[in-house]
């Protein structure tokens, strides 16, 4: 309920504030598990990024984030569930795999933490091993702006072409898709500054 209501008022807000710009909504898979995967400048990514995916996404999240009950409550039900940031959090990963195998959206920050300098960092490895156990697509996400100075700042947000789901007996994939994810949202963060 809480999903939907602010589904309905976040794109007008950011559109009339932000000036927001959005690119390749039709890049997101219609059905089926697939992995939401954006760089992180901002407190804004998260709600920027459910604004204008297409469908429906839970998001992984610090734990940090839930210490206060209030917040927790509210962000449990928009579907974010707690991650240990530098740690192998199984509990984590399994609701993670439980997301994508009902079919849904999973959201994830690849760096696993937002960047000071606006600048992509490097991959956790949890998300290589996320994305070969659920064996979806992935689809690199380039967010631009939201960290930007002064009072509205322009948003701009582009969903990338679908990583495909590679072979499940290739186990490479762990350690290789997290590295071809980010060289995905740097093409589209190089696409935004080239203004295409």
């Amino acid at each position: 309920m809480l999903y939907g209501f602010l589904k309905g008022i976040l794109p007008t807000m950011f559109r009339i504030i932000y000036r927001a710009e959005v690119h390749g909504q039709e890049n997101v898979p219609k059905e089926g598990g697939a992995i939401i995967a954006a760089n992180h400048i901002s407190l804004w990514d998260p709600p920027f990024v459910g604004a204008f995916c297409p469908r429906r996404v839970s998001f992984m999240a610090k734990k940090e984030l839930f210490e206060n009950s209030v917040f927790s409550s509210i962000i449990t039900s928009l579907g974010a569930f707690p991650v240990n940031r530098g740690a192998a959090d199984r509990n984590a990963i399994k609701t993670a795999l439980t997301v994508l195998g009902e079919g849904k959206c999973l959201g994830l920050f690849p760096e696993g933490t937002r960047s000071k300098n606006g600048k992509l960092g490097e991959p956790e490895a949890g998300i290589g091993l996320i994305a070969y156990k659920a064996n979806v697509p992935i689809v690199p996400v380039a967010i631009t702006g939201t960290n930007g100075k002064g009072l509205f700042p322009k948003f701009t947000i582009r969903f990338g072409k679908p990583i495909p789901a590679g072979d499940p007996k290739d186990k490479k994939l762990m350690t290789t898709l997290p590295t071809q994810i980010m060289t995905e949202i740097q093409k589209l963060l190089d696409e935004e500054q080239a203004g295409r």
